[in-house]
């Protein structure tokens, strides 16, 4: 056994004591609380990450932003039409491959972002309430750890380094 191998190995039999049981049920308990807390904004915390990298990075193609969130290109897709529809973003096409059509976020989707961010705080707050500044450290690092080290059995490529 190496340094990083647990002394006592885990079946992972008891549903409680699996990791991906865990992680699964605490992003349904984070989505419920992301809609709760920006219900006014008929968002989903998808389209606020697309929203939130446009702000970000200007503009985008549909696949450079589902390696920025994780996120399935056509699901991205589907998330662009939405966003575009609500004048949220639009569409220009790119002027060197006409097969390509980019992303921009608009003067109203930055205001919509900007509305929308301290309700995200808040639904951040309430995920974490239950733990301190130092677990919280511990659990982001853990959390990034596990994401660069199993990013490549993802279907959704993640180019996010946390190193």
């Amino acid at each position: 056994m190496n340094d990083k191998t647990p002394n006592t190995p885990r079946d992972f039999s008891d549903l409680y004591d699996r990791p991906g049981y865990l992680i699964r049920r605490l992003h349904q308990i984070h989505v419920a609380m992301f809609l709760d807390e920006c219900a006014e904004f008929n968002l989903t915390p998808v389209q606020f990450a697309v929203l939130t990298v446009l702000a970000k990075t200007g503009t985008l193609d549909q696949v450079s932003i589902a390696k920025k969130i994780g996120a399935d290109r056509n699901t991205v897709a589907d998330v662009l039409r939405r966003l575009e529809r609500r004048g949220l973003i639009e569409r220009p096409p790119s002027t060197t491959d006409k097969r390509t059509k980019l992303a921009r976020i608009t003067a109203n989707g930055s205001s919509f972002v900007e509305a929308v961010q301290p309700k995200m705080i808040e639904a951040q707050k309430r995920l974490t309430a239950p733990i301190d500044r130092e677990e919280y450290d511990t659990l982001n690092r853990i959390l990034q750890k596990l994401l660069q080290g199993t990013k490549e059995s993802s279907r959704a490529p993640l180019s996010y380094d946390f190193e």
